[in-house]
């Protein structure tokens, strides 16, 4: 059924944010917008998934923790943020329980999972800008709007560093004339140490005049490096004025253009803080740490400090970026070797030589991995295996072949660095069993 309406009593918030219900039948329904113990009066808009998608209409009854959500752009549909309008203590115990549900599901009773480690407002250093050129010729910047391929062009923002967002307004005086935006595009910005780092997508090729445009944008701006490709094409530099750097655990690296960093410095810190407490207390001089997902080396040369870290990685530009970093730094204990791990995981034989293991896969999460440590003898498994998780439901199916092959939970930190979104990180502890028969 779809385009009806229902007057309906919010139970719960489900996964993705939205508040779930029932209709009389029994089929859930999850309603955008919608908070545990209102009533409201929402119009269904079809299936979704085993239930229907519904937006609310009217609050017929408000529930006790809905709050004024900071940003304007949250009532005008704004899809970069989900929960603005959940007061913080029941949103912050949310987030701690997808993480403690997700273990429970896996058979850990009881768990034991701190506190959320939480991003403030304003301190996001990474973005995913939509771009939309209007018939007039004026480009939109912005997020997608909640269920829609339409850009809402954003005038504030509550969860990007302040340093992003002074881009936007000069960014789309830049665009407007850019002969190689014709209709839509992207620009992912990432804020590194040496400053606010571009990579354009657009729909056409660059002109000699839209090199010469960007290269004063990147110069007026004070941006090292404006990056550029047509569709998914691999980018290429289109102006540089200086290094695009980072720096993890002191060690200075050059990530390619759109690398993946964690999404704020406070988020990057709480994990970096959670994988290390997490390692066995004492390592030989001997010891050896798999960084598996490795990316440019965020966690990888914090290790390396540890212990002689070698690194798994299956981008090959991400790679690079971390092998040169490393044969640069007289300090860093780093082999970098590219692999990828969904086709090509480690192999039993492979495992032995590691006193931990540390997997930070993507949103599938690292299920050939782990099933690899499962099958390995008792003495090959890695006496620690440390999860870092972007998905409750791949750590939940991870976790439950880590527990069957005998590892017991340690420790499970949450991490909400994308604040009120459904997102939430966590860094789960797992420990060898000492019995061999485990």
């Amino acid at each position: 059924m779809s385009g009806g309406t229902a007057d309906l009593l919010i139970e719960r918030i489900g996964a993705a944010g939205d508040g779930v219900a029932a209709l009389d039948d029994g089929t859930p329904v999850f309603v955008a917008g919608a908070l545990p113990g209102e009533r409201v009066r929402a119009r269904l808009l079809g299936r979704r998934g085993e239930g229907q998608a519904a937006v609310a209409e009217a609050i017929l009854a408000p529930g006790p923790d809905r709050v004024a959500p900071p940003c304007p752009h949250f009532l005008d549909g704004c899809g970069g943020c989900a929960l603005q309008h959940w007061a913080d203590a029941p949103y912050a115990a949310w987030k701690r329980e997808r993480v403690a549900a997700a273990l429970e599901r896996a058979g850990y009773a009881r768990p034991a999972v701190a506190e959320p480690a939480r991003t403030p407002p304003r301190a996001r250093r990474r973005a995913d800008f939509a771009l939309r050129r209007a018939p007039d010729g004026s480009v939109a910047i912005g997020f997608h709007l909640r269920g829609s391929s339409a850009v809402l062009d954003l005038t504030d923002c509550c969860i990007l560093d302040p340093r992003l967002f002074a881009l936007l307004d000069p960014l789309r005086i830049a665009l407007r004339s850019l002969n190689a935006l014709r209709r839509e595009g992207s620009a992912i910005v990432n804020l590194l140490d040496t400053g606010p780092d571009l990579l354009l997508r657009t729909d056409a090729p660059l002109t000699p005049a839209d090199r010469a445009a960007l290269a004063a944008f990147a110069q007026a701006q004070a941006i090292a490096r404006i990056a550029h490709a047509r569709g998914d094409a691999a980018p290429e530099t289109a102006a540089q004025l200086g290094p695009a750097t980072i720096r993890f655990a002191g060690v200075e690296v050059t990530p390619p253009p759109g690398a993946f960093l964690q999404a704020s410095p406070q988020g990057e810190a709480a994990i970096v803080a959670a994988v290390l407490a997490g390692l066995p207390e004492r390592l030989s001089a001997r010891a050896r740490i798999a960084d598996l997902y490795a990316g440019v080396g965020t966690l990888t040369f914090p290790l390396a400090a540890r212990a002689r870290t070698v690194a798994f990685e299956g981008a090959a530009e991400a790679l690079a970026a971390l092998d040169a970093a490393a044969r640069r730094s007289s300090s860093a204990r780093v082999e970098a070797h590219r692999r990828d791990l969904a086709r090509q995981p480690l192999l039993p034989a492979e495992l032995a030589q590691f006193a931990a293991m540390v997997l930070d896969p993507p949103y599938a999460g690292a299920a050939a991995q782990v099933a690899q440590i499962a099958r390995a003898s008792h003495d090959a498994r890695p006496a620690r295996v440390i999860y870092v998780s972007c998905n409750p439901a791949a750590l939940a199916r991870d976790a439950a072949v880590l527990r069957r092959a005998g590892y017991a939970l340690l420790a499970a930190t949450p991490v909400d660095q994308f604040l009120w979104s459904a997102q939430i990180e966590a860094v789960a502890v797992f420990a060898r069993s000492t019995t061999r028969g485990a």
